[in-house]
């Protein structure tokens, strides 16, 4: 009796490499983010450890960060407010997100974001 080889894992895809903060879960995108609150506006503003890095003008107090980031998202990628829920990070400076769209659509997002073209952004780990 000979034993069954596992089936082949598939290659990691190519936007694992390009957008480590992204991944496809059926129709959405999960989305890693790393937010600082009480900023002077809301923006992205690059990288830090493998996620977003986006500024929120809002306190974290009575989830208002929260739904600042949902509200923030929802009107940068052209989504109804429903389209972006928090998945994990309630109170955390790192969370998770369900984005209603497309893998390609929030890619096409972030390659015209010009805090993610500027080289040293990269590497911003403020």
């Amino acid at each position: 009796m000979s034993a069954k080889r596992p089936a082949p894992r598939p290659e990691p895809e190519a936007h694992a490499q390009v957008w480590p903060c992204l991944r496809p879960h059926g129709k959405h995108t999960i989305v890693d983010v790393s937010v600082s609150p009480n900023a002077k506006k809301t923006e992205l503003v690059g990288w830090h450890d493998g996620a977003l890095r986006i500024r929120l003008q809002a306190p974290p107090v009575d989830g208002a960060a929260n739904e600042a980031l949902r509200k923030w998202l929802a009107q940068s990628l052209g989504l109804p407010a429903a389209g972006v829920q928090l998945l994990r990070g309630d109170t955390s400076r790192r969370k998770q997100l369900s984005l209603a769209c497309s893998l390609s659509e929030v890619m096409a997002w972030l390659d015209a974001q010009p805090a993610l073209r500027n080289p040293d952004a990269a590497s911003n780990k403020s």
